[in-house]
């Protein structure tokens, strides 16, 4: 297996696949690919590669003059200050090489063993709130990873914390040393081996290049068909590293066109829960956990386990579940057959760069909105909120009649003008009138005009087909998987009722809010409505003439957004005409029979709403062949860990 240099080494935890080099069709697809991501607007500026240089140059700065304040502040002297140091690294889509225009970096603030993870969180958030370079500041000590984010000059970062046991640190500090690690709790460790992770990760690619060119395909398209998220139950940017850098392995000369070709069948038709490795795990000198489904259950239980090769290895895909498990396989089977027709030059590269259909995709919804009083208040509070959806998702899967719960991978902000308390509820509740904003925005210098900051996150609620010739409803109990996810938000101890709102809610399709939804779906809304409109007109008569329905309830909609007892209202009795509204109630009939079919690229997806029909249609072959991946199983049987289902 040759490198980057033509240098022979054998990378991986198995044989290869193929040695074989690129014919000249192969490269040319790479340079259509190449070409394609350029026209994607994927690569930077020359200025914006220098502006990051000086970002980080004075992040690196203000790191060093960090410690010196907590050592000051702690009675050490003036010498001891200045010696003790301080160093910020870079990993991630930086340090790989694979990052583009306005993404962010991940930063990592190394400390001496002196400087406390409070301090980090107290000193250091004040010396970066006195910055006039930096905005969106917002800090979340409480998140698996602690981090504080950022924009720096316009530069989005991410700055994690770790504190090594060394009385200094000096700007020659190599994190790749073992002992470093040494009596670090947690979630040091986990910080500190974001950067070690990152530089493993290049050192066990075959062709650095190559490897490059991949993973930039890879992310964007796993950022247009909104599988790329660690938070929300999708795979992060190191989760997608390791999986592009394993298939390289697998074929260590051949170019990133054919990596492409390979790379989704692969995934497809990976055995999981055995684990992706890009090395063997290693055991180490030091007390800490290492990955292991032997020994842990919470390890055995990871749906889609891709190991960290780095010393101690970690499952970087925790946060899987079942539904975006499922969501992933079945992206994956459409890339692959997408890119099998790209090979074949039917269509151009940027075929597989569509963007996602989640939002026209089903037919029902939750929506989750957070609020607050102050921007400085609703990062953070967002930012929690955000960070606590996936368990919302687990919830969900547990109640009967739903397949699946499809979480959207980022939240929609919006800042709401108000005067009254009823237009501050409505907000907080997502109902907002459009001419009733502009008209408040108007007059926002008046002194009773006051200002909200909202955040909305949508899951997808994937409910199965009512059986042949069945008549009767099915009910789908949302209440309690809603109250536990308000009760674990509200349990944040900075949790503030009087500044801060949390409201899950349930919306129907038609309901969902403009600035979600693809143009061609607003399109359609409005022929709809003209339609209905023009329909009015002819039967405006025969309604004026009929009494009023005492028992009929208008939907409390605007602007597009329901609220909470409407929506419930919509989805117990607009699917069967006569049914009365339950608003009080918990429980939620609805007619299952006309859930939706999702929105296709190709024109050929077939959603399935069952769970052994997701099974079966996941695991079909796909169009073109398959590879023999018996060999994945001989390599994880040799780690001695197994599949459940062995």
């Amino acid at each position: 297996m040759s490198n980057q240099n033509g240098s022979q080494r054998r990378l991986g935890v198995t044989m290869p696949i193929s040695e074989a080099f690129p014919l000249k069709e192969d490269l040319e697809s790479s340079d259509r690919l190449l070409q394609a991501l350029k026209d994607q607007g994927l690569f930077e500026s020359d200025e914006e590669s220098k502006r990051r240089e000086i970002v980080l140059g004075k992040l690196d700065k203000m790191v060093k003059e960090f410690v010196y304040l907590v050592y000051v502040r702690r009675g050490y002297s003036e010498q001891i200050a200045k010696e003790a140091g301080g160093k910020i690294f870079t990993f991630g889509s930086y340090r790989l090489g694979v990052h583009g225009s306005g993404t962010d970096i991940d930063t990592l603030c190394v400390v001496p063993r002196y400087v406390e993870r409070e301090d980090f969180f107290q000193v250091m958030l004040d010396i970066l709130r006195r910055r006039p370079e930096v905005a969106d500041l917002a800090a979340v000590p409480d998140a698996f990873t602690p981090v504080i984010t950022m924009s720096f000059s316009d530069i989005p970062i991410d700055l994690t914390f770790a504190r090594l046991g060394l009385t200094t640190i000096p700007d020659t500090l190599d994190l790749s040393d073992d002992s470093l690690l040494r009596n670090l709790d947690d979630r040091c460790i986990r910080s500190v081996n974001g950067s070690r992770v990152t530089d493993e990760i290049l050192r066990l690619v075959p062709n650095i290049p190559t490897f490059r060119l991949t993973l930039r395909c890879v992310k964007l398209w796993a950022q247009r068909r909104a599988v790329y998220s660690n938070m929300m139950g999708f795979l992060g940017g190191v989760a997608w590293a390791m999986l592009v850098a394993r298939v390289c392995q697998l074929y260590p000369n051949a170019c990133a066109a054919t990596i492409m070709s390979r790379f989704f069948s692969i995934l497809h038709q990976w055995p999981w829960p055995q684990p992706v490795l890009l090395k063997p795990i290693e055991e180490g000198p030091l007390q800490v956990r290492v990955w292991n489904p032997k020994l842990y259950q919470a390890d055995k239980a990871h749906k889609m386990p891709i190991i960290t090769p780095a010393y101690p290895s970690m499952c970087a895909t925790h946060n899987v579940t079942d539904s975006t498990k499922a969501v992933m396989l079945s992206e994956f089977k459409d890339a692959a057959e997408i890119v099998n027709r790209i090979m074949s030059q039917r269509v151009p590269w940027s075929a597989l760069f569509v963007k996602d259909d989640f939002f026209t995709r089903y037919r029902h919804y939750l929506q989750i909105i957070a609020s607050s009083d102050s921007n400085e208040v609703h990062l953070t509070w967002s930012g929690l909120v955000e960070s606590r959806i996936r368990h919302l998702v687990a919830k969900l899967e547990r109640i009967d009649n739903l397949v699946l719960a499809h979480p959207y991978i980022k939240g929609y902000s919006k800042v709401i003008k108000y005067r009254t308390a009823a237009e501050k509820e409505d907000a907080a509740h997502g109902i907002i009138n459009a001419q009733a904003q502009e008209a408040v925005e108007g007059a926002a210098d008046s002194a009773d005009v006051k200002t909200m900051y909202i955040s909305c996150y949508y899951i997808g609620l994937c409910i199965p087909v009512r059986e042949e010739g069945s008549k009767a409803h099915r009910k789908l109990d949302l209440y309690r998987p809603k109250e536990e996810f308000t009760e674990i938000v509200k349990s944040w101890d900075k949790y503030d009722e009087q500044t801060m709102g949390i409201v899950v809610q349930h919306i129907r399709s038609s309901a969902l809010p403009a600035d979600v939804l693809p143009a061609e779906a607003l399109e359609d809304a409005e022929q709809k409505k003209n339609k209905r409109a023009k329909s009015g007109k002819k039967n405006a008569a025969a309604v004026d003439a009929r009494p009023p329905n005492k028992k009929r309830r208008g939907s409390a909609v605007q602007n597009g957004v329901a609220s909470d007892a409407a929506s419930v209202t919509s989805v117990a009795s607009a699917d069967t005409p006569g049914t009365p509204s339950t608003i009080a109630s918990p429980i939620v009939k609805s007619d299952v029979s006309t859930a939706s079919t999702p929105a296709s690229r190709s024109g050929q997806k077939d959603f399935i709403f069952s769970r052994s029909l997701w099974k079966k249609k996941l695991r079909k072959p796909l169009d073109g062949g398959s590879e023999d991946l018996s060999i994945y199983k001989v390599s994880v049987a040799t780690q001695g860990f197994h599949s459940q289902a062995d």
